[in-house]
């Protein structure tokens, strides 16, 4: 009878109703996937039959692993080199973005700098954008004839012909990667030095202490902590990154192991990319560790004075006009002239020729020539692009939806919980999906759900399986926003609206949800810009029924239909700036905000 009780006063909370709810559900969606990729590393797939003689499907094998890992110069070319190419641009890629992000993020706070505000906002446009817009915009720029068939815009205007290392390989994805992620590494350097204590840099200023042993004894042992997690950070999202090694390796047969992943499981041995998955998913485990050590070893850095009242700026003298304009053309390179890149190219009929006669409106609303692209029509005038982008945004609305309303029932009933053993594990669930790559995610459903299992059937070339990951894999982004958003609210307002005997329905419409409704705005539209610009967690997925965008600006990309794929993602980063400026109106939030001044 006591047990009874117990268990009746137990689930009379909400909070513990919904924290085993989420148990059962995050526990299948999450732990059950990963070990079916596992099961599935040592089984035989039907497409490996004439691999593995004498095998039948399902039957146990240890051939993939041996394959991947043993067997000499095969393992070399197919895992080792793509894995060692994958270290090698993701630390050029970490090392150049904490360089240039935190070097931004120190003139921005601590010096005289001109334009700031201006400075802040085109620094993280890079950032807002999909990441294989700067990829896009390299090629359009500098590929040669060699390679890409027709010369770039700087070829075109200089005569110059870029050499292959330039165009192609790990010199441009490291430094599109490092662009791409050097806001991360702003955002994070730039909120620490905008918000530390100022008094030992002042005190070792009127002990006329110079200014580079300022900076190297005392400003960087000081934001170490945010360099080293910002570091790791990095280094997790470039290793992760598919569609800019795929822009810029693939013609020269620069393989990383998400590029070698997408091979391998669409070719005739699926269970080499699955195992390729497990190992992405070791090494974010790994990085999420060593981030948690380091993240957690902040405290010693901290001073035990008061927070100075002014920062003393540095006065950058003369070379302040050269720093200030010289910095904002940069930025104007890599954030306005890549939209120009790719408006350019979308006009461009014989790519190479940039004469006006060479203009055409054939790529946006042309009936299409059955000379060019397969007689394509422009992608104004296509039902496939349209449709495209359709589930695009049905698929952003639905994630996004899903995840926004799991994320604030996670928020609510971890704060709840009391730091309960169980509110604990349920969080951690909810935050797993981030530490795997999205490629390696995708995998994972893919193994899954790509056969019956269990008693759900094979969900392949469902638009519902394409749902279901994306709102799993985007859930920790809206639960850390229900989260936050619980964290803020007292207990006394509830506990009055529990004493007049309000529902726990009512609790949650009326009072909880109003009150902090820019909070859980925020979780449900980073989820749907997010999805809008996705590419790696999707196509492993993708069917020709149900293609959205950014696949079907891969698709095109990889015909060699580039007025096609330019045209494409103007239109995917219009929508996605159009989003994220809705989410700056509805929810006051900025990526940049607090740093820019």
């Amino acid at each position: 009878m006591s047990i009874k009780n117990s268990l009746k006063a137990y689930f009379s909370k909400p909070q513990n109703v919904i924290l085993v709810m989420l148990l059962a559900v995050l526990s299948f969606l999450t732990m059950f996937p990963l070990l079916s990729l596992i099961k599935d590393t040592v089984t035989v797939h039907p497409s490996e039959l004439m691999s593995i003689p004498g095998s039948s499907v399902g039957d146990l094998t240890s051939f993939h692993w041996k394959k991947v890992f043993f067997d000499g110069e095969n393992s070399k070319i197919m895992f080792y080199k793509p894995l060692w190419n994958t270290i090698k641009i993701s630390i050029g890629s970490s090392f150049l973005a904490i360089t240039l992000g935190g070097s931004v993020a120190w003139l921005i706070t601590r010096s005289n700098l001109k334009f700031k505000s201006l400075i802040s906002t085109l620094f993280v446009l890079p950032y807002i954008m999909p990441s294989w817009t700067l990829a896009m915009a390299w090629l359009n720029f500098f590929r040669n004839s060699h390679i890409g068939g027709a010369p770039g815009l700087f070829t075109a205007l200089t005569g110059i012909a870029t050499p292959n290392w330039f165009a192609y390989g790990p010199f441009p994805i490291v430094m599109v990667l490092g662009l791409h992620y050097a806001p991360f590494a702003y955002i994070l350097v730039g909120g620490i030095l905008k918000n530390m204590d100022a008094n030992l840099e002042e005190a070792a200023t009127i002990l006329k202490t110079s200014r580079f042993k300022i900076m190297t004894r005392i400003t960087i042992p000081i934001i170490m902590p945010a360099i080293l997690s910002t570091f790791l950070l990095t280094f997790s999202s470039s290793m992760s990154a598919f569609a800019v090694p795929a822009f810029l390796g693939t013609p020269v047969r620069y393989q990383v192991l998400t590029t070698q992943l997408y091979r391998t499981l669409n070719g005739l041995n699926p269970g080499y990319g699955y195992i390729m998955a497990i190992v992405m998913i070791v090494i974010g485990l790994v990085i999420l560790m060593f981030n948690q050590r380091y993240v957690g070893k902040r405290k010693s850095f901290t001073t035990v004075t008061g927070k100075s009242s002014q920062i003393s700026l540095v006065d950058l003298r003369r070379l302040r006009n050269v720093i200030s304009y010289g910095l904002l053309t940069f930025l104007m390179l890599i954030a306005v002239v890549p939209l120009i890149t790719f408006a350019v190219e979308s006009f461009i009929l014989a790519p190479g020729d940039y004469s006006w006669s060479n203009f055409t409106t054939l790529f946006w609303t042309g009936e299409g020539r059955f000379d060019i692209g397969g007689g394509e029509p422009g992608v104004l005038r296509n039902r496939y692009i349209y449709l495209g982008l359709w589930n695009s945004i049905k698929l952003s609305v639905v994630a996004s939806l899903i995840a926004g309303t799991f994320g604030i029932l996670t928020g609510y009933a971890v704060v709840k919980g009391k730091n309960s053993k169980l509110a604990v594990f349920v969080n951690n669930l909810a935050f797993f999906p981030y530490l795997m790559p999205s490629m390696a995610f995708g995998a994972i459903y893919l193994s899954m759900f790509s056969k019956r299992n269990l008693f759900i059937p094979s969900l392949y070339g469902t638009f519902f399986l394409l749902a279901l990951v994306g709102s799993v894999k985007y859930l920790p982004f809206a639960s850390r926003s229900g989260v936050n958003a619980m964290l803020q609210l007292s207990d006394e307002i509830e506990e009055a609206a529990i004493i007049q005997g309000v529902s726990w329905r009512k609790r949650m419409t009326k009072i909880i949800f109003p009150i902090q409704k820019s909070s859980f705005l925020s979780g449900y539209l980073l989820p749907f810009m997010s999805a809008m610009r996705e590419l790696s967690l999707f196509i492993l997925l993708i069917t020709p029924a149900n293609r959205v965008l950014t696949t079907m600006l891969f698709q095109y990309n990889e015909k060699g239909w580039n007025q096609y794929a330019n045209a494409i993602n103007l239109m995917i980063i219009a929508i996605v700036l159009i989003f994220n400026t809705l989410v700056n109106k509805f929810t006051g939030a900025s990526i940049d905000k607090g740093i820019g001044g």
